[in-house]
C-alpha cells in the first residue's frame, strides 16, 4: 500500500510540474500522450488505492499563473470529465439530445458584458479565481468592445492561435514555441497590447454562461450569441444520440481534424445536453459539474521507428532540429519525419544519433511527433555551423522559458530574409502562386535561393523537386508555371516586391505616377540628394531617403542587375481617369458584389482621383461596407468618428453612375 501511494506521489509530482509549464508557455515538460498516459496510471492506482492525495491533479483543475489583478469568477470554470471511449459518451447522453463540437486546444477566457459594453476579461485560472486581462481585449480578436443586449451576459471562450499563424511566428520568432496552445498562454503573459496583437490570438466563445434572457436550449444560446456578431465554436446536435449515431458523429469531425478542415488546433471533442436546465441539476464531484459536459479525446496511434538522421532546418535567426526516420504509417498517411523543436527538447528525449529507437504520434491527428527515445544510439550532435551560409552557430538560452535553441550569427543569412522573400512572391508583389512561406523556406535550407534571381532559376532544380516529400510531377509542373508567368510583372508590383523600407503600395504608385520604372531606378542609384523625390506628393523627405539609400546600396545594386534581365516589367498608366473621387480618401471592408473584387472597386477611386487606405482614421471620408449594421472594428470606429458607412449601392449612386 505505501508502495503505491509513493508512486502516486512521483506521478502527481511530475503530472503538477508538466501542468504548470504547459499552461503557462514555458518549455513543454512532457507531451500530450505521456501526459494523458501517466494520468490514467494515477487514476488506477487511486482507484485501487481509495485514496486522492490533496494535490492530485484529478482532483484539480490545473492553472495558469498569468501575473496581474486576480478576480474571483462570478460562475465557477469548472473542468469536464474527459473519456477515449464513445460508449462512456452515449451512456452519459442518457438519451437526450446533445450538441457536439471542438474541444479547442487555447485558454480559456471568461468575457462580461454589462449595458451592451464589455467590462471584463478574465482568464479561467484554477476555475474559481484568474487573472483580469481586461486591458489585452483589444489585442485579441473575436472580443467584442460592445454588444446590442444590455442585460448582464458572461461568455465563456478559448483563446487560440491557428496553425497557420503559429507556423510563421516559430519561422519568424527567435524564440520557438512548442505547439499552438503553448504560444497562446505564453502571449497572453505579454504586457505589450501591440505585441500581443501581432501574435494572432483568436477569442472562439464555446458557452453562454449568463444573460438574463430565458433561453433554455444551448444549441439556441449559441445563436443568441451569433445574432450578437460573435463567432461561435462549430457545433452539430445528435438528436438521437446512441453509440451508432455517436460514433457516426466522432468519425465525420475526426475526418476534419486529419484534413486540416479546422484551421485551430483541436485536442478532441466536447458534448453536452441541449436542455440546459437539466444541464445546471447535476452534481459537483471534485472539480467536475456530472452534468455540464463530457469531453472525448481521441486514442493517438503510436509506432516504432528508427532515426535516420536530424535535419537542422534554419528559418529566420533560428536553426531547429528535423527528425528523419524510416516510414511509418499513422492515422491512415505514411510518416517520415517530426520536428525536434529545439535543443531542450531534443535533450528532454535524450535523443541519439542514426539508428535511435523511437516511438511517434501524430499528435491530436495531425502533427508528427516524436513521444519517447525507446533506445538511443550514438551521440546527439549539435552543428557548429549554420545549414544554408555556413556561418557559425550559436546557442542562447531563453530568460523567460530557459529553452535553448540554436541561431545563426549571420545577420545577412539567406533564411533570416524569408519575410523579405514571402513578400517578393506575394499577390501584391511578383504574384507567384504555390510559392508558400514554408516551401521558401524548403528551397532556402537546400540552397536553391539564395536572393531574388534565384527564383527564376528554380527550372534548374525540377528534377530534385519532383522527388521532394509533398511534391511531385503534378505541383512541380504548377510551381515552375507560375514562376514564367511572374516574369511579366507590372511596374508597381516589382517595387513593392522588393521590400524597401517605408515603400509601401501606395509610395509606388506615387513614386511611378511621376518617374519611368527605368528612370525611377536610374535616378534613384546615380543621385546625391537623398531627399530628390520628397516632393511628389505622399513622399516626403523619410520615404525619398529610405528609398534612395536601397538602391544606392552595393548588394542591393548587384541583385536587382541580375533580377531585371530575368523580368518583363510594364508600367501601367497612372493618371486620373476622372475626377468623381478627387480628394476623398476610402477605407473598403468586407465582401464586394458589384466589382470582381476589392481590388477593382480600389483601382477604380484611383482612376478618379480618390485615396484607398487600409485602416479608419479622422481622414477617411467614406468607409464603403456592405453590412453596414455590422459591428466589426471598423464600422465601430467610423461610428466613432462621425464618418459615412456606405454599401457598394451607395457608392455606385453617389460616384459612379452618370
Amino acid at each position: 500500500m505505501e508502495e503505491k501511494i509513493q508512486l502516486m506521489r512521483n506521478l502527481i509530482e511530475k503530472l503538477n510540474a508538466a501542468s504548470d509549464a504547459y499552461y503557462n508557455g514555458r518549455s513543454e515538460a512532457m507531451t500530450d500522450y505521456e501526459w494523458d498516459a501517466m494520468f490514467d496510471r494515477l487514476k488506477k492506482l487511486e482507484q485501487e488505492t481509495g485514496t486522492v492525495l490533496p494535490d492530485s491533479p484529478t482532483n484539480n483543475v490545473s492553472a495558469d499563473s498569468v501575473a496581474g489583478q486576480k478576480e474571483e469568477h462570478e460562475f465557477p470554470a469548472l473542468s469536464l470529465a474527459k473519456t477515449k471511449k464513445p460508449e462512456e459518451l452515449a451512456k452519459w447522453a442518457e438519451g437526450r439530445p446533445i450538441w457536439l463540437s471542438w474541444k479547442l486546444d487555447g485558454l480559456t477566457l471568461v468575457v462580461t458584458y454589462d449595458n451592451g459594453r464589455l467590462t471584463k476579461v478574465v482568464t479561467r485560472g484554477d476555475g474559481h479565481i484568474g487573472t483580469n486581462i481586461t486591458h489585452l481585449a483589444p489585442a485579441i480578436e473575436g472580443i467584442l468592445p460592445t454588444i446590442s443586449h444590455k442585460g448582464h451576459v458572461v461568455v465563456r471562450g478559448e483563446a487560440v492561435i491557428s496553425y497557420a499563424d503559429f507556423e510563421k511566428f516559430n519561422m519568424e520568432s527567435d524564440e520557438e514555441y512548442a505547439n499552438p496552445r503553448n504560444l497562446a498562454s505564453g502571449s497572453l503573459t505579454l504586457k505589450n497590447v501591440d505585441e500581443v496583437r501581432q501574435r494572432h490570438i483568436h477569442w472562439i466563445p464555446f458557452t453562454l454562461v449568463y444573460t438574463d434572457k430565458e433561453i433554455l436550449s444551448w444549441g439556441k444560446r449559441m445563436d443568441w450569441l451569433t445574432e450578437e456578431g460573435f463567432h461561435v465554436v462549430d457545433h452539430e446536435i445528435i438528436s438521437n444520440p446512441t453509440l451508432t449515431n455517436i460514433d457516426a458523429e466522432i468519425d465525420k469531425w475526426t475526418e476534419r481534424v486529419t484534413n486540416r478542415q479546422n484551421p485551430y488546433p483541436v485536442d478532441g471533442l466536447v458534448i453536452c445536453y441541449d436542455d440546459t436546465a437539466y444541464a445546471a441539476t447535476g452534481s459537483v464531484t471534485g472539480h467536475h459539474a456530472t452534468r455540464a459536459g463530457f469531453a472525448f479525446k481521441w486514442k493517438d496511434e503510436s509506432a516504432e521507428t528508427e532515426l535516420d538522421h536530424i535535419e537542422w532546418s534554419c528559418a529566420a535567426s533560428t536553426i531547429s532540429p528535423v527528425a528523419v526516420f524510416k516510414p511509418v504509417e499513422l492515422e491512415g498517411t505514411t510518416v517520415k519525419r517530426a520536428s525536434l523543436c529545439n535543443i531542450s527538447e531534443c535533450e528532454r528525449l535524450g535523443i541519439g544519433g542514426k539508428g535511435s529507437l523511437l516511438s511517434v504520434i501524430k499528435a491530436n491527428k495531425i502533427i508528427p511527433k516524436v513521444i519517447k527515445v525507446l533506445k538511443p544510439v550514438g551521440t546527439f550532435d549539435i552543428p557548429e555551423v549554420c545549414p544554408v551560409c555556413g556561418s557559425k552557430a550559436n546557442i542562447r538560452e531563453s530568460e523567460a522559458s530557459g529553452t535553448r535553441t540554436l541561431h545563426c550569427s549571420n545577420p545577412a543569412c539567406p533564411a533570416k530574409q524569408l519575410k523579405k522573400f514571402a513578400r517578393f512572391v506575394s499577390k501584391p508583389g511578383m504574384n507567384v502562386d504555390g510559392l508558400s512561406e514554408q516551401t521558401l523556406q524548403k528551397f532556402i535550407n537546400l540552397g536553391w535561393i539564395k536572393e531574388y534571381a534565384d527564383i527564376f532559376h528554380l527550372s534548374e532544380h525540377a528534377q530534385e523537386l519532383r522527388v521532394l516529400e509533398g511534391f511531385g510531377d503534378k505541383s512541380t509542373a504548377n510551381i515552375l508555371h507560375a514562376v514564367e508567368a511572374a516574369r511579366d510583372v507590372e511596374a508597381r508590383r516589382f517595387l513593392y516586391a522588393l521590400t524597401i523600407p517605408l515603400v509601401g503600395q501606395d509610395v509606388c504608385t506615387r513614386l511611378l505616377s511621376s518617374y519611368n520604372y527605368k528612370d525611377l531606378i536610374e535616378k534613384a542609384r546615380t543621385t546625391d540628394d537623398m531627399e530628390t523625390f520628397a516632393s511628389i506628393s505622399g513622399i516626403g523627405p523619410e520615404k525619398s531617403a529610405s528609398f534612395v539609400r536601397w538602391f544606392k546600396n552595393p548588394d542591393n545594386q548587384a541583385h536587382i542587375d541580375r533580377l531585371l534581365p530575368e523580368l518583363r516589367i510594364k508600367q501601367a498608366d497612372t493618371t486620373a481617369a476622372g475626377d468623381r473621387c478627387k480628394g476623398l480618401t476610402f477605407v473598403v471592408t468586407g465582401d464586394v458584389h458589384h466589382y470582381k473584387n476589392r481590388n477593382e472597386l480600389k483601382a477604380y477611386i484611383e482612376s478618379q482621383g480618390g485615396k484607398v487606405t487600409g485602416s479608419v482614421s479622422k481622414s477617411t471620408s467614406y468607409l464603403i461596407n456592405n453590412d453596414i449594421t455590422s459591428t466589426s472594428g471598423k464600422n465601430q470606429k467610423a461610428k466613432s468618428l462621425n464618418i459615412p458607412i456606405i454599401s457598394e449601392d451607395d457608392f455606385l449612386a453617389k460616384f459612379a453612375n452618370e
